[in-house]
């Protein structure tokens, strides 16, 4: 069995500003969702039958009390914000198992899942769809990898991440505590850059290791930032695999298909259904 965890918020951005290159800036209301929708059905077309979508149902998070230049909702635009819950409420339809995270995060989510999918013994293996670095802390091995880029569905294994990185999944927030992420919004330790953080921690270990001396009045900030950088694995998100298993749309999702003018993806996934039985609606109410 392989387990797919995809990074909803990612692909609705991605799918938005790609779609703005064939529109001449003339956003389609619900053009992303159909995106986002069709790239999880060509997935499940692909034989991808275990599925979870986490998303950020909205920006902020707990992370934004800790430092308040976490990032914000400030700054997204209005055509694609307000295509937040659309796409959760598409997701569901179809019957995808979807996230919508308030207090947490949509990469806490896929952390989460990830540690719930990996103590079950029939799955072979985790793919967690997202290029963000702070998720390199979650692959395991060869079992839990990231699949970072949807043209070439390349994976990063254990080794992967050493090779980009320098360091281990293990020290993944420790390193981003060094260098900052301009992505969340916090800008690591001045003056040690990628190079330096790799010296250090493949010399001391994590940061609660280091000599005092190493970043002397800096430690303190650079736990908060570690803070910052650490997924949570203890989101609930579901008990048992079986619940991440597509059994087809629900009887909502041609009236919503309708609703964004996309009757293919109906088509497409009634076509699949052949033998299924009906998925109810797996939409859960937004965490927090």
């Amino acid at each position: 069995m392989i387990v797919h965890l995809v990074d909803g918020t990612y692909e609705l951005f991605r799918h938005f500003y790609g779609l703005r290159r064939f529109t001449k800036g003339k956003d389609r209301p619900f053009g992303a969702v159909a995106g986002v929708l069709n790239t999880v059905l060509q997935m499940i077309e692909d034989d991808a039958m275990h599925i979870g979508v986490a998303t950020d149902h909205v920006i902020e998070s707990f992370r934004n009390k800790l430092w308040k230049g976490y990032k914000t909702g400030e700054g997204v635009e209005h055509a694609l914000f307000a295509q937040f819950e659309p796409l959760e409420d598409g997701l569901a339809a179809m019957g995808v198992a979807v996230w919508p995270m308030v207090e947490l995060e949509a990469d806490d989510a896929l952390a989460s899942a990830a540690t719930i999918a990996a103590k079950d013994r029939r799955v072979k293996r985790i793919l967690i769809w997202t290029p963000d670095k702070d998720l390199a802390q979650c692959v395991r091995g060869d079992r839990v990898v990231q699949a970072y880029d949807r043209k070439t569905s390349a994976v990063r294994n254990a080794d992967g991440v050493v090779a980009k990185f320098g360091v281990p999944p293990t020290l993944i927030p420790d390193y981003l505590a060094l260098v900052g992420d301009s992505a969340d919004g916090y800008p690591g330790i001045a003056g040690i850059g990628p190079k330096g953080a790799v010296g250090l921690l493949n010399r001391y270990g994590k940061l609660e290791r280091f000599p005092r001396s190493v970043l002397g009045e800096r430690s303190d900030l650079a736990l908060l930032f570690k803070k910052l950088a650490t997924l949570r694995t203890d989101a609930k998100l579901f008990r048992q695999i079986d619940a991440l298993k597509w059994n087809g749309p629900t009887k909502e999702f041609g009236a919503f298909c309708e609703r964004i003018a996309t009757p293919n993806l109906l088509t497409r996934a009634t076509k699949l259904t052949t033998g299924v039985t009906r998925a109810k609606p797996r939409k859960r109410r937004p965490e927090g």
